[in-house]
């Protein structure tokens, strides 16, 4: 009888540690189209041929991306529902609006940094100005009546031009939309002149010459735009902005199961297809350990906090 039982013990031991087991599901904090939802789709795909298992993309938008995380944090911690969403809502919102009733940085456990889509500064070709140090010329010349569009209060394009506006020593005015999309249209139509976007969303204004890039906000420059320089490069050094979008678990996931999606997430976005899918819709692969990732997320939220704080930036 001990025999059997030491069996049994042993065969329900190994069950247990058997993971994935069964399908699992990857929570969108937008709806459905848009970069996050690409990247989910992207995620979901490669982790599925990964690990064997279904990965089921379950949109929830709502509250400035709270319902996916309300959704998260009520979920069981064991490694089958995840949530992949922008990190400005996790590092950024918090400070511009009520609190949402969880910690950002106890709640959450940063899986994998999935990829990131650098910002650059863009201006209408009908400005005449061919590089950065010409417009912040203009802009000091022109102190208050130069626009620039943004995707709403806290939004990245927000913050972004409020860094620029704080290094090049300049006052500039801004013009909050409901999303890029309908700020773009305003900028040709000369009622903003500046704006801080991600390739994807001004690539088929770059394509038509309808606007003019003038420097990239980030370390590196752009694979899609490699003869773009940097904003230190072009003189301004400090101005970085990155739209980051990660893959969180919730607070209690077992190491183990962290560990092995981020490895399984990193071989996706080592293929050669996966990163000309990213570079399609204007992203590029970030990827590295959980730790790296967690430092990172801890970081901005502290640098962002900060920065919102001395700014006074809040929802009007």
């Amino acid at each position: 009888m001990s025999a059997l039982f030491f069996v049994l013990a042993v065969s329900s031991a190994a069950a247990q540690e058997l993971y994935p087991s069964r399908s699992l599901r990857l929570v969108v904090d937008t709806s459905p189209g848009g970069v996050t939802d690409l990247l989910a789709r992207i995620s979901a795909d490669g982790l599925a041929r990964k690990l064997g298992q279904s990965v089921v993309v379950d949109n929830k938008p709502g509250a400035s991306g709270n319902v996916a995380i309300d959704f998260l944090l009520r979920s069981p911690a064991d490694g089958y529902t995840l949530m992949i969403c922008a990190g400005g809502n996790l590092v950024v919102k918090p400070f511009v609006e009520r609190p949402a009733g969880f910690d950002p940085l106890a709640d959450l456990v940063p899986v994998f940094n999935v990829a990131e889509a650098a910002h650059m500064l863009i201006v209408p070709v009908s400005l005449g100005v061919d590089d950065l140090a010409q417009f912040i010329a203009h802009a000091r010349a022109n102190p208050g009546r130069v626009y620039y569009g943004s995707a709403g209060i806290g939004s990245p394009p927000h913050l972004s031009m409020e860094l620029f506006a704080r290094l090049a020593g300049v006052s500039l005015v801004h013009v909050p939309y409901k999303g890029i999309g309908n700020a773009l249209p305003d900028m040709l139509a000369g009622r903003v002149q500046a704006m801080s976007v991600g390739v994807g969303s001004a690539r088929p204004y770059l394509k038509t010459s309808q606007v003019k890039p003038l420097a990239a906000a980030s370390k590196h420059r752009l694979a899609a735009l490699p003869e773009l320089p940097t904003a230190a490069q072009a003189g301004l050094p400090g101005w970085e902005m990155s739209a980051w979008f990660g893959v969180f678990a919730p607070r209690g996931t077992p190491a183990a199961a962290v560990r092995l999606l981020n490895e399984k997430m990193q071989t996706v976005i080592d293929e050669p297809a996966t990163r000309q899918r990213l570079f399609d819709i204007g992203a590029e692969a970030i990827g590295g350990s959980a730790e790296s990732f967690a430092a990172r997320y801890r970081a901005d939220y502290r640098m962002w906090g900060q920065f919102i704080r001395e700014t006074g930036i809040k929802l009007e």
